[in-house]
């Protein structure tokens, strides 16, 4: 899950904006325990194409 989607149960703002201690923190702790967090779901699925390519490519040119 990522974090731009959580509300703070402290402020009830978006934990992404950072606004009270206890989002800064919980922001904090989802960015370093999880690579992927941060990152835009659309852009794993192009990741993931473009891995799926290039095995495909690779498993097409071993043949």
């Amino acid at each position: 899950m990522t974090y731009d989607r959580l509300v703070c149960a402290n402020c009830a703002a978006p934990v992404s904006e950072g606004r009270c201690p206890v989002c800064r923190a919980n922001r904090e702790r989802l960015q370093q325990e999880n690579f992927f967090a941060g990152i835009n779901p659309m852009a794993l699925v192009v990741l993931l194409a473009v891995l799926i390519a290039a095995v495909a490519l690779l498993a097409h040119q071993t043949t």
